[in-house]
């Protein structure tokens, strides 16, 4: 099996713009924490990837309220997936696009809902439940919820950076 292209040239995008805005313009070195952010991103270029949770009727979640209700819902391993969607979705909207928080959370369900509050629980949650597989390891979920503002912020620098990039260095979106 072929690997997609865009896919390995958005990966590496997003791996350099990562380490650069950790490492370089953070001090941060925690590589196993900025891959997993690098990972994020990459997963997060699919739309489709925003949005997996679904609700037993098979109805894509979009609003926090229902996933985390969905959360409380689930048990085991299913349980630990939704919470850590709930960190991840939580972390991407802050991080990189606060103002559409505003927008998601206006006239809706969330309006009430602490995004980043949200998510630190959340990754707190998700590094408790015990699962046949360790991916990630529960001490990098863990880091995520204490680490989480520091994580939006790196984000947000993230976003600076990635903005004034040349076409050249941009990635290719697979939508």
């Amino acid at each position: 099996m072929y690997a997609d292209p865009r896919l390995s040239a958005t990966r590496r995008f997003f791996t350099g713009i990562t380490e650069y805005a950790f490492a370089a313009r953070l001090g941060v070195a925690d590589p196993p924490l900025v891959d997993y952010i690098a990972e994020l991103l990459v997963r997060f270029v699919s739309c489709e990837e925003l949005y997996p949770v679904r609700s037993v009727r098979g109805q894509r979640l979009t609003a926090l309220t229902d996933m985390l209700a969905e959360a409380q819902q689930r048990e085991g391993a299913a349980r630990q997936k939704v919470h850590r969607h709930i960190g991840d979705f939580t972390l991407f909207w802050s991080g990189l696009y606060p103002e559409v928080v505003q927008h998601l959370r206006r006239g809706s369900k969330d309006a009430l809902l602490d995004y980043p509050q949200q998510g630190k629980l959340a990754y707190y949650i998700a590094s408790t439940i015990p699962t046949q597989s360790e991916v990630p390891p529960p001490d990098i979920l863990k880091r995520l919820s204490e680490q989480f503002d520091l994580c939006a912020y790196g984000l947000a620098e993230i976003r600076r950076q990635w903005e004034h990039s040349t076409d050249s260095d941009a990635p290719l979106l697979l939508g």
